[in-house]
């Protein structure tokens, strides 16, 4: 079945337009996926290409970009950015991930503490993976459960030290930022590098900071100007702040293999900080809905996701089958995913993107049949592989590849 391609270039959508989309390549991706049944997600290979050597650009050779695997969750395209020029190693989600990426991968730091006691035996038992992962850790408690669960009579396992990037202000009674290490000053810092130090069994190599307030916050939100100027002069004083804090950390801990900080939404910023060695980044390469207010940069949107249009309950409403791939985070709007493709499309604000069934408004909706095919983008990167077992990769008008997602390969590492 051969999909109708609806192109209305006197339609334009706000978002669209907003989110850098070339109404010529949206088309051009129609017409090179049209014979596929939805549901279906693609890569625009084109895309995602420019997006990784952006990134690198953006970093001006002074740190290596640590490739976000969870953003990615496809081990061909995480190969395909990870061996560019300006990238270096993985940062994984979970400890089962990690040992399945070590196979191929020979620096991967895990960007988030582990509890996986059936992981834990299994890294310890692996020399080579125990020379190739780096665990995270923020307490004292964390090394008492390795050791618990793994003993002492096995390889040196590698440590990073997750330094909490949050802004604390009024004493810490404000906290602006994700609640994540309670690892907050240097002298926290210090004091379990000690503890690390002293222990056997264990090698401290890295310190870790995320400043998610700064790299995971748009600056250029719609709505209140107010609100946005309030963002901005936030993020001036936590960059600050943290510069001078992660500094300090640093000197107190070292001699370090590598100092990670920032996201896609603060590469320069990070970077220009002498101690960084490296940025943790990965959605940048897929472009999601959250990403399209930033003022420093825009990534070309190059994942979407594509369904059919099933029925017709009015003139100028189009109804497509499921599509409600809603993003983790705090409920908004901002968790919605992100209407692409035809151009001028809508969602009902009574409905949203549902599970079952997700009705289109607007003039565009009025030149859709059914067996039309509508395409979102998710608002989070990696997110949007856990729905589908194969990307579709699409250079200049032509599909080029199908590569497994993580879901594809028998994976979900949550």
């Amino acid at each position: 079945m051969s999909a109708h391609v609806v192109s209305r270039p006197d339609v334009k959508s706000a978002v669209s337009a907003l989110a850098g989309l070339s109404e010529d390549r949206m088309a051009q991706l129609s017409r090179a996926t049209e014979h596929l049944d939805p549901p279906f997600a693609v890569v625009d290979l084109d895309a995602f290409d420019a997006n990784a050597a952006e990134l690198a650009r953006r970093a001006e050779g002074r740190a290596t970009i640590r490739l976000a695997s969870k953003s990615v969750r496809s081990r061909d395209l995480i190969t395909r950015a990870a061996e560019r020029q300006g990238y270096h190693g993985i940062l994984a989600f979970t400890l089962p991930e990690a040992l399945w990426l070590a196979e191929e991968h020979a620096d991967v730091v895990i960007g988030y503490p582990t509890a996986d006691r059936t992981a834990l035996k299994r890294l310890a038992a692996d020399e080579r993976a125990a020379s190739r992962i780096t665990l995270m850790v923020d307490s004292v408690g964390q090394l008492d459960f390795i050791d618990e669960v793994v003993g002492s009579s096995r390889p040196d396992i590698r440590l990073c030290i997750d330094l909490d990037a949050s802004l604390e202000l009024a004493g810490g009674r404000l906290h602006l930022g994700p609640y994540r290490s309670p690892v907050h000053t240097p002298q926290q810092a210090a004091s379990l590098a000690r503890a690390i130090v002293g222990r056997a069994g264990f090698t401290l190599v890295g310190v870790m900071s995320y400043e998610g307030q700064i790299a995971g916050l748009g600056d250029n939100q719609p709505g209140s100007p107010l609100k946005r100027l309030a963002v901005r002069a936030m993020q001036r004083l936590s960059a600050r702040e943290l510069a001078d804090r992660r500094a300090a950390a640093v000197a107190a801990v070292a001699p370090l293999e590598f100092v990670n900080g920032g996201g896609t939404g603060s590469i320069e910023q990070t970077s220009s900080e002498d101690v960084i060695t490296e940025i943790g980044a990965g959605s940048g390469l897929y472009g999601p809905g959250l990403f399209d207010h930033y003022r420093r940069f825009r990534p070309r949107p190059s994942a979407y996701y594509v369904m059919s249009v099933v029925r017709r309950p009015a003139t100028r409403i189009a109804t497509v089958l499921g599509g409600g791939w809603i993003a983790s985070g705090p409920p908004g709007n901002d968790r919605l995913p992100t209407l692409s493709w035809p151009q001028g499309l809508r969602m009902n604000p009574r409905e949203g993107a549902g599970e079952v069934q997700t009705p289109v408004l607007g003039a565009a909706a009025e030149g859709l049949r059914l067996g039309d095919h509508v395409w979102f983008r998710h608002a989070k990167a990696g997110e949007l592989c856990e729905r589908v077992n194969v990307l579709h990769l699409v250079s200049g008008s032509q599909i080029v590849e199908q590569v497994p997602t993580y879901r594809g390969e028998g994976h979900a590492f949550l």
